[in-house]
């Protein structure tokens, strides 16, 4: 026969998610509302400041394609040298590298540009 125990006694009061006693302390739920808000907010200043960085990136990568893809087809009659600069011009609306720089020459002038060692043209400010 099996000994009958008192009430609110358990075999292993440790290991229970419940207080088994009068005397323990309650247990409540955390707020954890206020905290989740914050790390929301600064998970999301991250993030946005990522995306940023990205996108600005992105631009950048864009306009070095857009140049580089304007100078390649361009027309010119000599193989250019790395570390050189080159102007680009308009004639007859199509564009040409030129090693005569804009303030010797009188032609639509669209920018200058040095070649590097990646064989990537790098517009000149």
């Amino acid at each position: 026969m099996q000994k009958k125990k008192p009430d609110q006694v358990v075999d292993n009061p440790g290991i229970m998610p419940y207080t088994t006693n009068v005397g323990a302390p309650a247990i409540r739920k955390e707020d954890i509302e206020l905290w989740k808000q914050r790390a929301v907010v600064k998970v999301n200043h991250q993030l946005k400041t990522r995306f940023d960085e990205l996108k600005k990136q992105y631009e950048q990568l864009v306009d070095e394609a857009y140049w580089n893809d304007l100078v390649y087809n361009a027309k010119y009659s000599f193989e250019p040298i790395i570390g050189e600069t080159y102007h680009l011009y308009y004639k007859n609306d199509k564009p040409f590298l030129s090693l005569i720089s804009p303030d010797e020459w009188d032609k639509p002038f669209i920018g200058s540009f040095t070649l590097d060692t990646n064989n990537k043209w790098i517009k000149q400010k």
